[in-house]
């Protein structure tokens, strides 16, 4: 969430800065209600010193005999008076905490100017894509033609939009997510984490998922409002809600395999061919709690901590930065790295890094001690793909086919495969 304060003070330049996202900030209603809010904390301040020095005249008036029940009436009434402003005070207050629940992130100023994808800016490529000399084939008929990836019995088990995956390739699906994990914990200093794939609504809230993409997620049915994880970032990031980590133990890096779950809405007709949009998938993410201070170097080092995993796999990639249009809705500051997919002639997003700056942890009220002040501050928190594992097993089986059909195994996995080098 934006900062209050600057809302209040510096609202003409949050409009300016917001309008690089396409986002129109109602100044008109933010002004009118901030007048409000003003208008009665003054009431409000009047009238309970109006009330105090009333009750210091019935102490007096008591002292000296008088009669004082004149004076316990007058008070009564300030006290109705005063609980009618309140209560008119908090309506006030929750219609502006409302509002800026529904305001994005604040850009960074290196953010490219732009309205959509179009406009994102290639910062960087790695490796050259392969030129074949057979016909491509794209990973839905080198799966289903050698039975290894099966979409008619998974939309038969569930529905649309999942998938199964039998034998060999279900090994090399997992061999990467643990090829991911042992990566970042020993190359990277990520410390591995297991967490639930359901969470609460505070948890979605402090992510910034709620309230704007309730329509997103998967909602489980019962009275605790849980939901199933759209990305660990949700679970991973909310360790530090409520807390204030001590300076001495920044950086936290956390890295974590979850299933995720998105009901894709409004993408319907998009990638409905094979596994590059599902309602399950898996992903390693990668959270970073840090120092404001830090934030950007960091962000540049999640970043190059995700193009580690496809520079060993040998896939080629590119990096973007997303424009103003594009970057998502908590996000300061995004990179995306896109892999090659052979079969659609095109880099294809396989990660998102980005920084939150203190967006996420004023939700969340996540912070670190400042050993300068002595008092806590908010911290900045980073996450990243690192990288999903479905786009990676697409990737890798569309870039190391060949002209019979069999999927070469990236040297790094064969380990992993029982020294296997075909698929």
């Amino acid at each position: 969430m934006l900062d209050p304060k600057l809302l209040r003070n510096q609202p003409h330049e949050v409009a300016e800065r917001l309008a690089i996202r396409g986002f129109d900030l109602d100044l008109v209603k933010l002004e009118k209600l901030e007048a409000q809010r003003k208008e009665l904390q003054i009431q409000m301040q009047d009238l309970q010193n109006e009330r105090n020095q009333r009750a210091k005249n019935i102490g007096q008036a008591k002292a000296q005999g008088h009669d004082i029940q004149p004076l316990l009436d007058e008070v009564e009434g300030l006290k109705i008076k005063l609980e009618e402003i309140e209560t008119h005070f908090s309506t006030v207050e929750d219609e502006l905490n409302s509002y800026y629940q529904t305001l994005p992130n604040l850009p960074h100023e290196t953010v490219p100017h732009g309205s959509s994808e179009k406009d994102n800016v290639e910062i960087r490529r790695w490796g050259e894509p392969r030129q074949f000399n057979f016909p491509i084939k794209d990973h839905v008929e080198l799966g289903e033609r050698n039975n290894l990836m099966d979409f008619a019995t998974a939309t038969k088990l569930t529905g649309s939009r999942f998938v199964v995956l039998n034998g060999k390739l279900a090994r090399l699906h997992r061999a990467l997510i643990q090829f991911m994990l042992d990566l970042h914990i020993a190359e990277h200093g990520y410390q591995e984490v297991y967490v639930p794939y359901m969470v609460n609504q505070a948890s979605l809230f402090g992510t910034g998922q709620l309230p704007k993409f309730t329509e997103d997620l998967f909602k489980v049915e019962g009275e605790q409002g849980y939901h199933l994880i759209p990305t660990a970032e949700v679970p991973v990031t909310n360790i530090a809600r409520d807390t204030i980590i001590e300076a001495k133990d920044l950086p936290k890096k956390y890295t974590c395999h979850t299933p995720c779950f998105r009901s894709e809405a409004g993408s319907y007709g998009r990638d409905t061919r094979g596994m590059i949009r599902q309602h399950q998938f898996e992903k390693v993410e990668l959270v970073q709690f840090v120092r404001p201070e830090d934030s950007y170097k960091a962000h540049e080092e999640l970043t190059k901590h995700a193009e580690t995993v496809l520079q060993k796999l040998g896939l080629p990639y590119r990096v973007v930065a997303l424009c103003g249009g594009d970057i998502g809705f908590c996000s300061a500051k995004t990179y995306d790295i896109e892999v090659w997919l052979p079969s659609q002639n095109c880099y294809r997003e396989i990660s998102s890094c980005s920084n939150f700056e203190t967006y996420q942890a004023r939700r969340m009220q996540a912070r670190w001690r400042n050993p300068e002040t002595g008092k806590p501050e908010l911290l900045h928190t980073l996450n990243g793909s690192g990288v999903a594992v479905g786009r990676a097993l697409v990737a890798i089986m569309e870039n190391f086919q060949d002209e019979a059909g069999q999927i070469h195994i990236p040297e790094v996995l064969q380990p992993y495969m029982g020294s296997s080098k075909l698929l």
